[in-house]
């Protein structure tokens, strides 16, 4: 399967600047420079932004030479949302961004040089950039861009209005100065990515290409990687190897298929295969174990990726042994907690706490042998409750049930 059969497979081309015919020869061609971008919002890029992570390595396992601009200038700016204009952001923070991302962007793709456009744009005159780039774009041109009639009804600066000119120019400086001759991007930047082509062939009358990926979405329509509205982080300070397996496990059956295809580097054969094994199991959830741990073997590598099927094992049996605080706290993530202020006996932390209604209620899951202690049942209710038992001393966990987990901090 050439590269171009096996991106059309995975359902990662969308809309194409140009034939298809076109884009064939170029991706199943000689070894050529393409760049995507990214704005240095953050200092870590998050799972949302994965699917253009995977689709650089892609075209680099194919002897292609990926090239990520990170924004330094535009990201001053932003770029435009559709509902509302994005906060400026400190030139401080912007740099500090930039070189977290840049470390990121080494281990994840090694073979990708970093550009930053700040590097080429700060030094553009006003006066010059409207003489050299602006009277190639027509006003009605930006007029009939998606993202920028969408915005016309509540208003937009001129800062944001201006922005696919910029972004279009950076198409042109790394076509001239780099022989970079495609840009890649989520269907989000399609109108930005247009601008590049024309500006491109109306300045060197020459030819460039593009292609936008669709945007992944999860089952319920929202964007990729968000937990709870959070986004996933790829760095390993900000969310763990486990909140990205466990994020990844708990996809729905109708999406699995589809992240398969785009977040892994397994072969059409052995998707099908697996997905086939899903369809005559469902419960076995092994598109969904295999996704997730190929996810995150490629971010952190095989001992996270073990690591983090390990806590989850653990967490689901409520076996709490051998596992960090770390652990466990990124695995238990948003359960209710509350702090032991002084030794208690165990009834009273049942109730004082909610996590039993009175003291009959305690009583009764005491006796049922409801109540787990660090993943012991406990059944005494004087035992006293302190930072002895406290796992390296910090936290207890209590269960109520086979789910309701408590956390309590000493």
């Amino acid at each position: 399967m050439t590269l171009f059969e096996d991106l059309k497979w995975r359902g990662l081309i969308k809309d194409i600047a140009g034939t298809e015919e076109d884009l064939q020869k170029v991706l199943d061609g000689s070894p050529f420079y393409f760049y995507w971008g990214t704005g240095p919002t953050a200092s870590s890029l998050h799972l949302g932004h994965y699917s253009s992570l995977c689709m650089a390595k892609r075209l680099a396992n194919h002897c292609h030479h990926p090239i990520l601009l990170c924004g330094g200038a535009t990201g001053r700016i932003g770029d435009p949302r559709p509902t509302a204009e994005r906060e400026i952001i400190s030139e401080e923070t912007v740099n500090k961004n930039i070189e977290g991302i840049r470390s990121q962007i080494k281990a994840l793709v090694p073979s990708a040089e970093l550009v930053d456009n700040y590097d080429w744009l700060k030094d553009y005159t006003f006066l010059n950039f409207l003489r050299d780039i602006g009277k190639y774009i027509n006003v009605n041109y930006m007029l009939d861009k998606d993202i920028i009639r969408r915005r016309l009804e509540t208003g937009i600066t001129f800062a944001e209005f201006a922005y696919m000119l910029l972004q279009g120019y950076d198409f042109l400086h790394l076509f001239q100065e780099k022989n970079c001759i495609m840009q890649v991007a989520g269907s989000d930047q399609w109108g930005n990515i247009t601008t590049g082509v024309d500006l491109i062939r109306k300045c060197t009358d020459k030819t460039a290409y593009a292609f936008t990926m669709p945007l992944i979405l999860d089952s319920s329509g929202k964007k990729f990687g968000k937990s709870e509205g959070n986004a996933l982080w790829l760095d390993k300070e900000k969310t763990s190897a486990y909140e990205i397996y466990q994020y990844l496990i708990n996809t729905d059956d109708a999406k699995v298929l589809e992240y398969l295809k785009v977040f892994t580097f397994l072969s059409k054969e052995k998707i099908e295969e697996i997905y086939s094994e899903q369809q005559s199991a469902p419960e076995s959830r092994i598109a969904q174990k295999t996704l997730a741990w190929e996810v995150v073997k490629d971010i952190h590598g095989k001992i996270e990726a073990d690591n983090a099927v390990t806590v989850s094992q653990k967490l689901f049996k409520g076996d709490f042994e051998g596992l960090s605080v770390k652990d466990i706290l990124s695995g238990l993530k948003g359960v209710p907690n509350f702090t032991l202020q002084a030794e208690e006996p165990l009834i009273d932390v049942l109730v004082n706490n909610k996590i039993a209604s009175s003291r009959r209620e305690a009583r009764e899951f005491l006796k049922g042998n409801a109540i787990s202690i660090n993943g012991k049942i406990c059944s005494e209710e004087t035992m006293m409750i302190s930072k002895e038992i406290a796992i390296e001393g910090k936290i207890i966990i209590f269960r109520r049930g086979k789910k309701k987990y408590f956390i309590c901090e000493v």
